[in-house]
């Protein structure tokens, strides 16, 4: 029986392409690696910013870093209000919530623009936990924010009782290289390919879907 959710943020919670996208073609161009094609930078939204940068643009690490600086730019100011819950996610957590579920955000994305994301929208409220990485670039892989997730909630040892939701192939793997279980859903950026191969527990379509998937 599970009795803490960890949520991921982006593609999962909120519809962030659109800040997240453009910021990283503000960052493209700014070191001289434009594209003009922002959907193919949906790749993006999700994984860590530092490797993703490194792996799409081929770039050595302290490129990547002035990249990830470039993408704040432009982020912090804009970018992250270029963003909006998915339909039926405040119910969700108000359902999840009122059936004496712990909510917790796990997230790749720094915890300073997650906290700032949540208040925005009014949803810091439903969560006991909010974990994101750090802005030197820490704690940025899967497993080690749903680590320090599950120490914020003294369940380091009751993961038996704690499950992931995310929508992306690293969702997945992290939480399953932290030993919690992990339920996809397909309404994010992640592909359905990704999703089927890694094999969560369970891949739903909806808000709706997950809240049955819990009840």
């Amino acid at each position: 029986m599970y009795k803490a959710i960890l949520f991921d943020l982006d593609g999962t919670l909120t519809e962030s392409g659109e800040g997240i996208t453009k910021s990283v073609q503000y960052a493209l161009e700014k070191i001289g690696k434009p594209e003009p094609d922002r959907e193919k930078l949906r790749v993006f939204v999700g994984p860590p910013l530092l490797e993703q940068f490194m792996k799409y643009a081929d770039l050595d690490e302290e490129t990547a870093r002035q990249a990830v600086t470039f993408y704040r730019e432009r982020y912090s100011v804009t970018g992250i209000f270029e963003n909006r819950p998915y339909e039926g996610i405040k119910e969700l957590l108000e359902a999840l919530e009122n059936r004496g579920y712990i909510l917790a955000v796990a997230s790749s994305k720094p915890e300073y623009f997650v906290e700032k994301i949540l208040d925005y929208f009014d949803m810091s409220r439903y969560f006991k936990v909010v974990v994101g990485s750090e802005m030197n670039g820490g704690r940025t892989k899967k497993a080690d924010v749903i680590q320090e997730a599950l120490k914020r909630l003294h369940m380091e040892n009751h993961r038996e009782q704690v499950i992931m939701v995310g929508d992306k192939e690293h969702d997945v793997f992290g939480a399953k290289q932290a030993g919690v279980s992990c339920v996809a859903v397909s309404y994010g950026y992640g592909t359905m390919d990704e999703l089927v191969n890694a094999e969560p527990l369970q891949i739903v379509n909806s808000p709706a879907q997950l809240l049955d998937f819990f009840c």
